[in-house]
């Protein structure tokens, strides 16, 4: 969109799953290029145009976490998994097509909610039936080329070659928080409060451990200022950690509310919102 007028500029159909992650602009080439991850590709398209630049294949649950760039290196995070997480459609259908007629319906699962909660993104054509075609989408996906992947497309046009991932790492991955880079370490932390610094040259763990007061769900991501790292989980309990490869933390501090919302930092001040309130704290005198 055109920030002046508010008219379309350009428009491209991606067609490649679901993906929640913030688009990036990243300057290359005297030009800008807008970056995307979705749940089977990471696109980059060029910002002035639309013009698709390069796309590499991937495997995701549902890309949530935004990327980062190191240099001309984009390092993107995607959670998945080795093997298809759901049966086979036939295991499926002898246990719940009911009417016997090689399709599944809402109806014939039933009670069971956790089929329930994803009948709907799995019927991909709303038609109320599950087939075979659709159920085979819906369990391989996240099922292939997932992890944290440092990727340098260079002066690539089109599908990257393999040679493109410099390097991919699978453990302790996020699936909400987006992690960050800051200092020349790349940070993660995930449900339990597990906390992995990375050294995003060569895709090394240097340190991995926990934040012990402060386990629980995150869904907020780590914000990094003033020689800090800061990982708020949903209780509201704010970890404050020493910025460095052998990272440790130095305060947990309660906030005794729940908190989805990734923390602001401006001016010396840091801006966190609970379910019912904003904080914003800062050093004596500012």
């Amino acid at each position: 969109m055109d920030a002046e007028t508010g008219k379309q500029r350009w428009k491209a159909d991606r067609g490649n799953g679901v993906g929640w992650g913030v688009p990036i602009v990243h300057a290359v080439g005297g030009g800008s290029e807008v970056v995307l991850i979705g749940t089977s590709r990471v696109d980059a398209y060029d910002l002035a145009t639309g013009a698709h630049r390069w796309w590499l294949p991937i495997s995701s649950e549902g890309a949530i976490g935004t990327p980062v760039y190191d240099g001309n290196t984009l390092i993107a995070c995607f959670k998945g998994h080795d093997e298809p997480w759901m049966p086979t459609f036939e295991a499926t259908l002898a246990q719940y097509d009911k009417d016997h007629d090689g399709r599944l319906s809402r109806a014939e699962f039933g009670a069971d909610r956790d089929w329930g909660e994803h009948f709907g993104w799995i019927d991909d054509n709303d038609d109320g039936f599950i087939v075979p075609a659709e159920w085979t989408v819906a369990r391989n996906t996240g099922a292939g080329d997932y992890g944290v992947m440092a990727i340098q497309p260079g002066a690539a046009r089109g599908r990257l070659p393999a040679s493109a991932v410099k390097w991919r790492m699978k453990r302790n991955l996020p699936y909400i928080p987006s992690p960050v880079l800051y200092r020349g370490v790349y940070f993660m932390v995930r449900t339990g409060g597990i906390v992995t610094s990375v050294d995003p040259a060569n895709g090394n763990i240097l340190k991995q451990g926990r934040s012990e007061r402060a386990g629980g769900e995150y869904y907020a991501s780590p914000v990094a200022a003033d020689g800090k790292v800061y990982l708020l989980n949903e209780e509201g309990k704010l970890s404050v950690l020493k910025a460095a490869p052998q990272w440790e933390v130095l305060a947990v501090n309660d906030l005794a509310e729940e908190t989805h919302a990734t923390p602001a930092i401006s001016g010396g001040r840091i801006y966190v919102r609970t379910r019912g309130h904003l904080y914003c704290f800062a050093s004596a005198g500012r």
